[in-house]
């Protein structure tokens, strides 16, 4: 079995949002397409409290993007964000024009105040699993193909994680976008190197 899943396609992160990825809605009308080609589609949500220790409003004297060490969180390195994907808020709905009806499960994630959560699978320090893989299991899925937002942070973190616990694992090329692409010209070669592969699935 073969699953889909799309990673982040909420507001905050398409063009207007606060978080927003250049171009980021070209992806939706192929993303819907992609889904017809899959056993399983899931979807990811950022999914943070109001009060997320990665934003930057958090933290006196501190802007968006910078970096910071958060103790509370067994001294975890912390990019911060402008906020975004607020629970219940406009921008942590999925897309309005993004295709649900084979989407059999969201997964949230970020919702725990202290620790950020850019993997599907697990928060940062890799302690607290979403529960995203013991539904993979459950569905007997052995290959994954990850798209979605943003191509350089969350999306190669889900494959990253994807690719350790087995699954055979494909970021789509051509169906991601990335805030830094320079940066994500390195992550691909890293994750080749790991046994991973970086496809353009053909529709």
């Amino acid at each position: 079995m073969k699953a889909l899943i799309i990673v982040d396609l909420q507001n905050d992160f398409l063009p207007g949002g606060s978080l927003a990825v250049k171009d980021g809605d070209t992806l939706i009308e192929r993303i819907n397409q992609l889904q017809e080609k899959f056993d399983i589609v899931v979807a990811t949500q950022d999914w943070h409290p109001a009060k997320h220790k990665s934003f930057a409003s958090q933290h006196e004297h501190k802007k968006p993007f910078d970096v910071i060490v958060l103790d509370d969180a067994e001294q975890s390195v912390q990019v911060l964000w402008p906020d975004h994907c607020i629970q219940g808020t406009r921008g942590a709905e999925l897309h309005k024009n993004l295709n649900q009806d084979r989407i059999s499960a969201i997964i949230r994630k970020g919702m725990n105040p202290k620790i950020d959560s850019y993997s599907g699978f697990y928060d940062v320090n890799k302690k607290n699993p979403t529960g995203l893989h013991g539904y993979l299991k459950d569905h007997n899925v052995t290959s994954v193909y990850i798209c979605g937002l943003a191509a350089d942070v969350c999306v190669y973190h889900t494959a990253e994680d994807a690719l350790r616990l087995g699954y055979a694992t494909y970021i789509l090329e051509g169906s991601t976008k990335a805030i830094d692409e320079d940066k994500f010209e390195q992550l691909k070669e890293d994750f080749v190197e790991k046994g991973g592969n970086v496809s353009t699935y053909l529709l």
